[in-house]
């Protein structure tokens, strides 16, 4: 990692004194961001979360004043993973800090089984914080249900245009583009910080770049750059591959549409984005406001054949990844190689905060020098039709990626049953095959599994599971 400016703090350095110190030490946790005065709550950061939809890695081209603030004067991560590539159980870990095994939202359908007392909107509302969810929310969760522990939410049935919203309790249609809505109500929200002196949390999720990947109607027929595939698109030979990928149609005319698709959809963030950059400016709030962008899943473009999320292969669970802070030493223009993760922002939040969880959290906070050498990405089929992705775990690090598939389903509830027998494995070296076009496990001898490291790799993935 390039080193900042400014050195590197986690909250708790940057309050420092010894008062504070001394306070946190003799009430931890908590009881002490819940009690503290006026003047403690001010100095702690506001919290601007900002979760895409279905959003690669590659479509960096669409968000050039989101790098303009949050890359090019913060941080980029470019080792960016989510930890299962799905809508739900990734938004269930960025809430919790959890794998989604330790959570329990192992599918789109599975969202009640996230105990809601464990989430970093509890632990902020509990201290003080204004809370404030704008845009979409967990799959399968009643619209007409309000979200826990947000104060103030305007929650979307996922669409682009005239859609239903919960507004605050009440169910309604709201007519436009559904991320200039969602932009409009987190400014609103924003604004009330001029007359209100709690710190916020506000978390905006627009549908982008999510399908059917409908554009507002100034981008739509954009010309986006020309892209003439990857190696892995469509990978020629996949012998070495799992039946399902075998079987897999996408071309590269397929992953050309998507992309274009996603990338103009993405343009209308990029103008929220660059709004809320002007709004905090105005309030005079943007030196101390942590502001975090990632996307819930990545998404093929024809990769292996493949035009979904869902898989283990490095499109699905690559994401974008940023972050600012300037008052926290994080507003420099950094890079940072270190593998980070979904599971990292509730722990990056609440070490800003200064607010200890209650719950045990896999993942660790960002402003520490914590470095990780692999992580545990895992993903499982709901229901027991042939079609999709089997259950699989993988264990990822920079230069290689080795990946167990599992007999076992899940149902609507995330309830897992099956023999667990694995039914197939890949390794990829990263180094020398980027694409993962050569699996280097298909036809192995036991030697040359032993010469990968694979029984090794093998017992800490068990291990990262079981975890």
């Amino acid at each position: 990692m390039r080193e900042n400016r400014r050195p590197p703090v986690s909250r708790r350095g940057f309050l420092g004194g010894a008062a504070a110190v001394a306070a946190a030490t003799a009430v931890p946790g908590l009881a002490h961001a819940a009690t503290a005065g006026a003047g403690a709550a001010a100095r702690r950061p506001n919290i601007l979360l900002i979760v895409t939809d279905d959003q690669p890695k590659q479509t960096e081209w669409a968000l050039p004043k989101t790098l303009g603030w949050l890359a090019d004067q913060g941080v980029r991560f470019t080792n960016g993973h989510v930890t299962t590539p799905l809508c739900s159980p990734s938004r269930a870990s960025v809430f919790s800090g959890r794998h989604a095994h330790n959570h329990g939202v192992r599918n789109n359908k599975a969202s009640y089984s996230l105990d809601q007392s464990t989430t970093v909107q509890k632990y902020l509302r509990q201290a003080g914080y204004r809370t404030g969810l704008f845009g979409k929310y967990l799959n399968s969760w009643t619209l007409a249900e309000n979200p826990p522990h947000f104060e103030e939410f305007a929650l979307l049935q996922p669409g682009f245009v005239d859609r239903q919203w919960n507004v605050d309790g009440t169910v309604r249609t709201i007519n436009g583009y559904t991320t200039t809505i969602i932009k409009n109500r987190t400014l609103s929200f924003l604004d009330k910080a001029a007359t209100d002196p709690r710190p916020w949390f506000a978390y905006v999720t627009p549908y982008a770049s999510h399908g059917p990947r409908t554009p507002e109607p100034k981008y739509a027929g954009v010309p986006v750059p020309e892209w003439n595939g990857r190696p892995s698109v469509p990978e020629a030979d996949r012998s070495d591959k799992p039946a399902y990928i075998k079987n897999a149609t996408g071309t590269l005319a397929d992953g050309r549409r998507i992309r274009a698709e996603q990338l103009r959809t993405l343009l209308s963030v990029d103008d929220a984005v660059q709004a809320f950059k002007d709004k905090l400016q105005a309030l005079g709030q943007l030196e101390d406001t942590l502001v975090i962008y990632v996307g819930d899943n990545g998404f093929g473009w024809g990769d292996h054949g493949w035009t979904a999320k869902s898989v283990p292969y490095r499109q699905a669970h690559e994401v974008p990844f940023y972050l600012s802070w300037p008052a926290g030493g994080r507003g420099a223009g950094t890079v940072d190689n270190r593998i980070v993760a979904n599971i990292d922002i509730a722990p990056t939040i609440l070490d800003a905060a200064g607010i200890t969880p209650s719950a045990p959290q896999d993942g660790t906070s960002l402003l520490s020098s914590h470095s990780r050498d692999h992580l545990l990405v895992e993903w499982w089929k709901q229901g027991a039709g042939t079609d999709g992705a089997p259950t699989w775990s993988s264990y990822v690090a920079k230069d290689k990626q080795y990946t167990e598939y599992y007999d076992l389903t899940t149902d609507g509830n995330g309830t897992v049953s099956g023999t667990g027998q694995v039914t197939f494995r890949e390794y990829y070296d990263l180094a020398n095959d980027p694409h993962q076009l050569t699996n280097k496990l298909y036809q192995a001898t036991p030697a040359q599994e032993q010469a990968l490291g694979i029984p090794a790799l093998a017992a800490r993935l068990a291990a990262d599971r079981a975890a």
